[in-house]
Parts: C-alpha cells; structure tokens; sequence
C-alpha cells in the first residue's frame, strides 16, 4: 500500500467511511486498541456497527481504576462482544517492582518509561504482532505531542499503518456522538477526568486546564506520552 495515496483518497472522508474501507480491506487485520476512553468509546460503536466482528483489543496493565473495568464490562454487554486483553509479563513486572517499587515512576521520567514499558508498551507489541493497521482513538487537539499527526500513516516502530479516524474531530463532537448513540463511556470523565490512564498516573483537570494535563502531572507537557504513540 501508498500511504501517500490513501492519505489523499481519505482526505475529505468521514471516520465511518475509513473505517469501513479498513476493516473490508484488511478483516481482523485490522484492530483498535482502546483504553475505554470516550474517543475509543465511540470509535468501538462505529466499527462493531460496520462489523460485529471487528478486532478490537485493550491493555490491562493491572493498576487501572476501577471505573475502567466498569465500563469495559458495559461495552461487553451492550455490544455483545468480548474485548481482547493483553497483560503485562509477570516476570517483568515482578522485576520492575524490585528494580523501584510499587510507584517509583514518581521518581524520574526514566522509572515512568520502565513502568510504561512493562505494562503497556510490550503488551502492546504483542497485540499488534501479526496485524497491518492499527486504528486509534488519537485527537490532534489533546496534546503538543499530538499536533503533527495525520488521519492516516505508516509506523516505523511498529510496522503498521495507523489510523486516527477521529483526529480532527473535536470534543464537543465526541460527547455529541456518546450522547447520540448512548454509547457507554468511563464515568471519570464525569469527575473532571478528561484523559484516563492507570489510576497512579491520572488525575483529574481543572476547568480550563489542558487535558492532557491529568496525565502525569509531576512532568514536563513534552515528556507526556507513555511511549505507545511514537513516529
């Protein structure tokens, strides 16, 4: 595949509509990975629409917060469907409590990354090995890390195309969408929790505030990514 030409293709499309063209083309190929966060919230009811069999997966890192899981349950039930989850290694978790402790990713940006990348990053290298397009709920407008995205492009690291259907699509367009469609979304959000991670690393915003800015907070707003999205 171009990525410059299907870039171009899409240009003007709707999220549905590259949805619908990724996952005709590339079947369970094709998966969003999914926090349960509202963008991937919506963008699970928009696939299992198109396809009730579409491949989405979410990473259970073992320190989320308890309304994830509840809304993770929701999602089951109202779709009918079971999530894939991926889990840390144990071994490697074990280690890496010995190396810092339970929350030693206080400490340095560098403990924050050794933890981020043994309960996420290698889980989720598992979950993308094997597949072509990796679909996430990524906005441009919810980070400085996030600005120079592009709905559709190729990852290096990771060695799939990756879709961001939603984004240019604002909040207000998000919420609109949940509220539309009554899609089941983590009531965190409702407490001031814009960005929702593992519950150590995730606060919540004050009105106005940036809202990444919940995400760990004790760092600089150009550190602020655990890793999983990197060109």
């Amino acid at each position: 595949m171009n990525v410059a030409d299907v870039i171009k293709k899409f240009k003007d499309s709707t999220a549905v509509e590259i949805l619908e063209y990724f996952l005709k083309e590339y079947g369970d190929k094709a998966a969003l990975s999914s926090s349960f966060g509202v963008e991937d919230q919506v963008l699970t009811h928009m696939m299992l629409g198109i396809d009730k069999k579409a491949n989405i997966f979410t990473l259970d890192t073992g320190r989320l917060h308890p309304q994830t899981y509840s809304v993770m349950d929701a999602t089951n039930l109202k779709y009918d469907v079971k999530v894939n989850v991926f889990f840390p290694n144990t071994e490697a978790v074990e280690k890496l409590y010995k190396e810092q402790g339970i929350n030693g990713f206080y400490e340095s940006v560098e403990n924050r990354k050794a933890c981020c990348f043994t309960r996420k990053i290698e889980p989720l290298q598992r979950a993308l090995s094997g597949l072509d397009v990796w679909i996430t709920g990524l906005r441009a407008s919810q980070s400085v890390t996030r600005e120079d995205l592009n709905v559709i492009e190729y990852d290096e690291v990771n060695k799939v195309i990756k879709v961001n259907p939603l984004l240019e699509w604002s909040e207000e367009e998000v919420w609109d969408f949940v509220k539309e469609y009554k899609v089941p979304y983590n009531k965190l959000h409702d407490e001031g929790f814009p960005s929702i991670g593992c519950a150590p690393c995730t606060r919540a915003v004050n009105e106005g505030e940036d809202i990444r800015s919940g995400r760990w907070w004790w760092e600089n707003p150009e550190n602020k990514e655990c890793g999983l999205h990197i060109k």
